[in-house]
Formats: structure tokens, C-alpha cells, sequence
């Protein structure tokens, strides 16, 4: 990278830093965890995907790309079905729960002591989570620069705990936004440049290996994606930290729209994510162990002039970022709401807050620790995915079905949980301790899915032919929903900041193009489009102040 990277990368951060220092001005917790319960849909949504589209997508599933081809692409369409699904049958479900968080829910549905195992089982799972989502930021450093990656780590693992820690959950959705918009502003400009330094479609295509365009293959077979697509339906929805993009809108109609965004962008962000590390196959093929993780970016150095390289590395620190400071948010409300004011009820506001971003630097600092771990343990693609499939589905399947079910209890729903967790644990760490060489990725993932719900079906037929049911407090969860619609409303304030944040963005492009290199005309183009896209939201956001101005003088 040139020093004009460096100082693109530079004012994108500040940028991003602005955003947090803006909404610092939080001064309660439904603000700082929730956004208030009044985030614009179209904001949550695109916060949800890249949230979880960013969690790996460069690296993770880059390095699948790089490796396998087309079969990452197949991969990640899994998560567009899981994300209709979702919208359908699910996110409305939580919303109507009021709760800002599954924490709350759990002690709503069932009681304290089993919100208190859901929320030190979350707390463990969300740090090796969190950790596991930190690496692939610091990889992509760690490539550009040619530095330490532990030295990535620490660094930018610093910066993200600071910037989660000012803004809570709605600096995170506004800086999602922008990386969005950066992410697909730039790699409208890669894959072009980078099937012309291979000479082309025809070139790249008879120049990648024998079956590179297959969805499926030995190792990602027909079973593995489907096994894969029930846990990603399961993921999605029940998340603690996806759940809170649902319930921060105001309306359950806005919360399927979340969902359904997220589905909907799906359908063709994995080939334009997947091509850049498939095209650099060709480019070179002799990439081997943890080298693969850094196809992306090694294909965006070749073909990308300065500037726009830099432009490109930020949207992607950044959007990889977002998971960090999505699970970092979600943890700290589950330590300030479910732990600490539970032993202290009495604290002001103002204290409420301080806990909250104590809260946050505590988990910040956990997930560093996780995250140096990552290249002694094979490196990012096995962490994420055994994590998924030892813990994914036994975690996240019990509370999603007493959503449903009136017959799932207290004891059940642990013993249910704790069970499916040791299980898929323990197939996981019998071959370190026996001559077995372990499960393929398809079954470890299919038994991950198939435990907990084997056994949550066979409870509910127990208490079917019982006709047992489960009292709970239906009316409290009714009248939390209402007290959360009294304060609803769409976020005006929001919309300003995402505005001017978009504006500076695109005099960041122009800025670019004024140098002349090669795409300068693609820049120019993208930046009238991001002006008028951040002119829209502005005016809006005037609109809706103007319409709440005009209702309290009616």
C-alpha cells in the first residue's frame, strides 16, 4: 500500500470514529442497547447483513472461494433462504415479545434462574464468537501491511472496544450503512478490473480447475448445505445479537422487512463477494495453509491503484468490524441488564451507562484474548465453523421454540440445551483423545441441527400426550410491547447522521478520482449516486422532524 491508502484508510476512520463520539450523547440504556426501539427498518436490516455477512465473508469464505470456487457461493445462499424463512415464520414472534433482548424474554417466558443459565451459556459462546469474528479483521491488516498478526489484534482490537463503547448499538447500525454502501461501490470497480488482468471471462474460466464452478463437492456435499441452511435459519433468528436488529424497530411488520432485506441482498452479494479470491486462483495457485485466508485482498492489491486500495481494505476493516462491535454490544447489555442491575436495581442513569461501557471493555478485552488464539487452532475456517456446529443450534433452537410452543418448561428447556451442547462437544473432542479420525463437516454439521431438535420434538410429544401446558407471563410480555410502542417513532436524528456521514463519503470518492488512475470514471459516478442517496435521507429526516413538530402543535 502507498501513503494515499494510508491516508484514505485514516479518514475513513475518523469517519467511523466521528459516528461513535456523535452518539455518545446516549443517556439511557434503551438508547445505547436498543436504539431506542425506533431504528428505520432499512438501517436494521442492512445492519443485520453486514453484521453477518462480514463475520467471514472475506476471509472465511474467501478462503473457501480461493480453494473450492463456486461452492462458497452455494454456501452463502443458504443464508438467503434462512433469511426468508426467518422474516416469515420468526422475527415477528420477537417482537411482539417487547423484550429488548433474549435475556429479557427468558425471565418473561420461564423465570430468573433460567435466564441466568441462557446468559452465562450466551456470554461464553459470545466471546469465542466475538474472537473469532476480531481475527478476520486483523488478517486483512495483517496481509496489507505485511505485519504481526497478533500486533493486528491488539491494535484494532483497542480501536473497536473505544468506538463500540462511545456509540452503542446505533453508531454500529449507522457505520454498518456506510460499509455497505463503500463494500458495493467498490467491488463494482474490482471484479471488472481484476477478470481483465486475467484477460477475461473466457481466460479465467479455462484457467481455473477441473470442477471450480461446482456448488457441491467431497467435502461441502448436498448434506452439508442443507444441514448448514437449517442452522443458519436457526443463527438468524435466534442470535441474541441479530434478535436486538428485530426488536430495535418500532413495529412488527418493520421487523420481517429486516429480515427479509437481509434475504433479499443475499441472492447475489455472494458472487460479487466470491469472485475477487476465485479470480486470484488463477492469478496464483500455489497458495497453501493460512495463506488462503488472504485471497481477497491479495487479489484487490493487484489490481486496485492507490487509493482506491485503500478505500477498499477500510470498507472491509470496517464491515468486518461490524460483528465485533454487533457482539460486543449484545454481551454488554446482557451483562448490564441481566447481571449487574440485577444486584444493583438503584443505579442512576448515568451510572446505568458507565456499567454498560464497562461492560463493553470487559467483553472487548475477552474477545482479544480468543481472537490471538485463532492461528494455533487451524486458523479462522475451522474456528467458525466447529463453533457453529458444536454450539449454534443447541443454543438458539429451545428459545426460538417456546416462541411457538406453551408446552416447553423451565427444566426442559435447560436440560434440553446443556444436553445437545455436551453431546455435539463431546464428538467434537473424542478424536483428540481416541485413534478416530472425527466426522466429516457434513455430519458434524447435520448432528449439530439434528440433536436439539430430536430432542425438543421428543419433549413436546411427552407433554402432548400429559396435555401438559406451561404458564407464563403473557401478560407482562403484552404490556413490556406496549410501553416499548409509546416510546417508538422513526429516528430522525438517525437519518441526519447517517446523511452527513454518507456525504463525507462521497467527497472521500471524488477525492480519489482526482488523482487519475484507472476507474477514476466509476469513482466520479458511485459518488453522485452516494450524494444523492445522502441529500434523500437528509431531506427526509427534515420531514419527520417537521411531521412530529406539526403533531404536538395539533
Amino acid at each position: 500500500m502507498g501513503a494515499f491508502d494510508f491516508l484514505v484508510i485514516l479518514i475513513f476512520s475518523l469517519i467511523v470514529l466521528g459516528v461513535g463520539i456523535t452518539f455518545s450523547r446516549e443517556k439511557d440504556l434503551k438508547g445505547f442497547f436498543a436504539g431506542g426501539g425506533a431504528v428505520p427498518w432499512g438501517m436494521s436490516g442492512l445492519s443485520l447483513f453486514m453484521g453477518f455477512f462480514s463475520a467471514g465473508t472475506f476471509v472465511v469464505w474467501g478462503a473457501i472461494a480461493y480453494e473450492y470456487g463456486a461452492v462458497a457461493i452455494a454456501i452463502q445462499w443458504t443464508m438467503c433462504i434462512a433469511g426468508f424463512l426467518v422474516g416469515k415464520f420468526i422475527v415477528d414472534k420477537w417482537h411482539k415479545t417487547g423484550a429488548v433482548t433474549v435475556a429479557e424474554y427468558l425471565r418473561f417466558r420461564f423465570d430468573g434462574d433460567t435466564q441466568k443459565v441462557f446468559t452465562y451459556l450466551f456470554l461464553l459462546m459470545s466471546f469465542a464468537y466475538t474472537g473469532a469474528f476480531l481475527y478476520p479483521v486483523a488478517k486483512i491488516i495483517s496481509v496489507s501491511l505485511d505485519a504481526s498478526i497478533y500486533t493486528c489484534i491488539l491494535v484494532l482490537g483497542v480501536f473497536m472496544i473505544l468506538y463500540t463503547t462511545l456509540g452503542g448499538l446505533k453508531a454500529v447500525m449507522v457505520t454498518d450503512v456506510l460499509q455497505f454502501v463503500i463494500l458495493l461501490s467498490a467491488i463494482i470497480i474490482v471484479i471488472p478490473l481484476a477478470l481483465n488482468y486475467v484477460d477475461g471471462v473466457d481466460n479465467f474460466v479455462k484457467n481455473s480447475p477441473e470442477g471450480f464452478f461446482g456448488l457441491v463437492n467431497k467435502q461441502y456435499t448436498p448434506l452439508f448445505l442443507l444441514s448448514f441452511g437449517v442452522y443458519n435459519s436457526i443463527f438468524i433468528g435466534g442470535n441474541w445479537a441479530y434478535v436486538q436488529r428485530y426488536t430495535s424497530v418500532s413495529t412488527p411488520k418493520a421487523a420481517k422487512k429486516v429480515a427479509y432485506l437481509f434475504g433479499g441482498l443475499y441472492i447475489f452479494s455472494p458472487i460479487l463477494w466470491m469472485l475477487p479470491p476465485m479470480i486470484y486462483k488463477v492469478v496464483d495457485p500455489n497458495l497453501s495453509g493460512l495463506e488462503i485466508e488472504g485471497a481477497y485482498l491479495l487479489m484487490c492489491q493487484k489490481v486496485l491503484p492507490e487509493g482506491m486500495l485503500g478505500l477498499m481494505i477500510g470498507g472491509m476493516l470496517y464491515a468486518t468490524a461490524s460483528s465485533v462491535n454487533g457482539s460486543l454490544n449484545i454481551s454488554a447489555a446482557v451483562i448490564t441488564n441481566d447481571i449487574v442491575l440485577k444486584l444493583k436495581p438503584n443505579l442512576s442513569d448515568k451510572q446505568k451507562i458507565q456499567v454498560a461501557r464497562m461492560a463493553t471493555i470487559f467483553c472487548g478485552v475477552f474477545a482479544i484474548g480468543v481472537a490471538l488464539l485463532v492461528p494455533s487452532v487451524g486458523g479462522i475456517v475451522n474456528v467458525v465453523l466447529s463453533i457453529s456446529a458444536v454450539t449454534g443450534t443447541s443454543l438458539y433452537a429451545p428459545p426460538i421454540w417456546s416462541l411457538f410452543s406453551d408446552r416447553l418448561g423451565k427444566s426442559q428447556i435447560i436440560k434440553i440445551t446443556i444436553a445437545s451442547l455436551l453431546i455435539n462437544v463431546l464428538l467434537k473432542i473424542l478424536p483428540m483423545v481416541i485413534d478416530w479420525e472425527g466426522l466429516s463437516r457434513a455430519i458434524e454439521m447435520l448432528i449439530g441441527v439434528v440433536v436439539p431438535f430430536t430432542l425438543l420434538a421428543i419433549n413436546e410429544m411427552i407433554q402432548m400426550s400429559k396435555n401438559s401446558m406451561v404458564s407464563h407471563q403473557v401478560n407482562e410480555i403484552a404490556k413490556r410491547r406496549e410501553e416499548v410502542v409509546e416510546t417508538a417513532g422513526t429516528n430522525a436524528f438517525s437519518l441526519k447522521v447517517m446523511s452527513y456521514s454518507l456525504f463525507a463519503v462521497c467527497v472521500l470518492f471524488f477525492g480519489i478520482a482526482l488523482t487519475g488512475e484507472d476507474g477514476w470514471t466509476w469513482l466520479v459516478g458511485i459518488g453522485v449516486i452516494i450524494a444523492i442517496l445522502a441529500y434523500s435521507l437528509l431531506k427526509k429526516a427534515k420531514n419527520v422532524i417537521k411531521e412530529e413538530k406539526e403533531m404536538v402543535v395539533s
